[in-house]
């Protein structure tokens, strides 16, 4: 089939992409810039030129192919702040909302890129029953109202960490502030656990949700179900020789930056209803071997 998808040339989106062109699909992918378009050419993928703000483009890549997948995600809250996410939570609304209404009457599957932090716990894990309404980056609820208006809509929900060597994340980032704190922190007591995926698995997850298409299914899409924020900060520590120490209140907040609104969230995760509907399971290193190999 041809799969349109956003953020074609993004760390996860380009992997989606070879993930797609490998499995015999072809593949639109959007480009906001020369250095994108290339970047998806090279893939060997079609080239559409625009950003998720041009709302006519989508309906062309969405009326061009026969599924979508919105990896697509305006990620400069890294550097902006609460306000910038804000932002980019509006626009990425506005874009499934209009590939959403571009589908109707037809069953062409879309899949939406949603996050995992701050879902409830259920028994101690977010699993895939796991909903909240409260979250300021609406895509898994606006993808479920798709589904309900008789859309074939489904959400991957990542994992926080989303690893692989040319990581530009959180992670990484949390090893920019040891470097410039000469410390390696980690929140309060560090038993708060973030779950993690590799990159090659996810998209792999993304290629298969497309093919198997379950309207409204939410997929838990994690490889390492929950690692101690005390343990990442040890590693990082020992890795930079630094001193590793916990940080809370005013100390936590200026250390860890505009992180400190979801560094200490409870991320442990599971995922056994995604492998079972999906037939998938993680294959490739988890995120401690990956630090270790490629993130230093």
């Amino acid at each position: 089939m041809k799969v349109f998808v956003t953020g074609a040339s993004g760390f996860i989106g380009s992997a989606v992409v070879s993930e797609l062109i490998g499995a015999g699909h072809q593949v639109i992918g959007l480009a906001r810039s020369e250095k994108s378009a290339k970047i998806v050419r090279d893939l060997g993928a079609e080239v559409l030129n625009g950003s998720l703000d041009d709302l006519e483009i989508l309906k062309q890549g969405v009326q061009n192919a026969d599924s979508v997948i919105h990896c697509g995600f305006n990620h400069d809250f890294m550097k902006g702040g609460q306000s910038t996410f804000i932002d980019a939570a509006a626009t990425d609304k506005n874009a499934i909302e209009t590939m959403g209404g571009t589908l109707i009457g037809t069953n062409k599957a879309i899949v939406v890129t949603s996050g995992m932090l701050g879902l409830p716990l259920i028994n101690g894990f977010v699993t895939e029953e796991s909903t909240t309404q409260h979250s300021p980056r609406t895509s898994e609820a606006t993808a479920l109202s798709l589904a309900e208006k008789g859309i074939n809509a489904s959400v991957i929900r990542l994992a926080p960490s989303v690893h692989d060597k040319g990581d530009y994340g959180f992670i990484p980032f949390i090893i920019s502030l040891a470097r410039k704190n000469g410390i390696s922190a980690y929140p309060n007591e560090g038993e708060n656990h973030w779950c993690a995926v590799h990159r090659l698995d996810a998209a792999k997850a993304f290629r298969l949700a497309i093919e198997k298409g379950y309207k409204g299914a939410l997929y838990n899409v994690v490889g390492d179900t929950g690692i101690e924020l005390k343990t990442i900060a040890t590693l990082i520590g020992e890795t930079l020789n630094l001193p590793v120490k916990s940080v809370s209140g005013d100390e936590l907040a200026k250390h860890f930056e505009w992180m400190s609104n979801f560094i200490t969230m409870e991320g442990m995760a599971s995922n056994f209803k995604t492998q079972e509907q999906l037939d998938w399971q993680p294959t490739h290193i988890g995120l401690l071997e990956d630090m270790q190999q490629n993130y230093f």
